[in-house]
Order: structure tokens, then sequence, then C-alpha cells
């Protein structure tokens, strides 16, 4: 579990640190130096707090490109805004790809089983089998049936 922690963790400092590395230079140039220094540093956090909540909670953070735009575009002259907001949605959407990858892949919730079926969507079930099952109670049948065939 730990390995995933770190894996994870790894990712998303990537993710946050593209994101950054992608707009730091476009941080509004007509402040003093220290100032430009004090918002760049407000841009990093802003970053790296926003690929921190997205990788703790992932189902629960509705559309976090625009939460992390409208958290650093005052550190931007309006004629940087369009490419920040652009840099910003492909950073978050490439992060969020990753996340939804590693859902799927089971690799997430803290090592937490999941029931081995799928929705009527034909996403995985999210909720937890029953001990010392593979299936949650809503998909308990199909135990049953894999057993009998």
């Amino acid at each position: 579990m730990e390995e995933r922690t770190v894996h994870l963790q790894t990712h998303m400092y990537q993710y946050s640190r593209a994101i950054y590395q992608s707009i730091k230079d476009l941080v509004d140039p007509y402040v003093e130096p220290e100032i430009q220094l004090e918002y760049r540093q407000a841009v990093l956090t802003a970053c790296e707090e926003t690929m921190e909540r997205l990788a703790r909670d992932p189902h629960y953070f509705a559309r976090p490109d625009r939460a992390l735009f409208q958290d650093i575009r005052r550190y931007f002259p309006i004629t940087a805004q369009a490419q920040v907001a652009w840099a910003v949605t492909e950073g978050v959407s490439a992060a969020v790809t990753f996340i939804e990858e590693q859902i799927e892949a089971g690799a997430l919730d803290g090592g937490i089983a999941r029931c081995r079926a799928t929705t009527r969507k034909g996403k995985p079930c999210q909720r937890t089998p029953l001990p010392e099952r593979e299936y949650c109670p809503s998909h308990q049948h199909l135990e049953r049936e894999r057993v009998a065939a």
C-alpha cells in the first residue's frame, strides 16, 4: 500500500510541476521582482494543493481545472489568461485521466477491496464486497452463478 501511495504522489507531483512549469513565466511581469516571486510561489502552492486534493478525493472534486484556474488567475495579466486557462485544463485533464485509470485498475482507494462486478453503465462497482467474498450485497448473486457454472 505504501508503494502505491508513493507512486501516486510521484505522479501527482509531476502533474503539478508540469502545470507550474508551463505557466510560471506568464506571471505578471509588471510587478516588483519580490512580488513576482511571491506570485510564483502562490501559483506553485495552488497547483500542488489541487493535485493533492484530486489524489485524495477524486470522486468529490468537481471541475478541478476550474477551481485551480480561479485560484491562480489573479497572478497573471489579462493577456495571458487564455494561455494559462488552456495549460491548466490540459494538465488537470491528464491528471484526472491518470487517476481514473488507477481507480479502474484497482490501484487506488487505499487498498480497500472492491466488488468485482460492473455496473449497468460498464463501470467497476465501487461498493465493498461482503466479508470473505468477491461481490457486494447488490451483486452477491453473481458469485453464486460463478460457482454454479
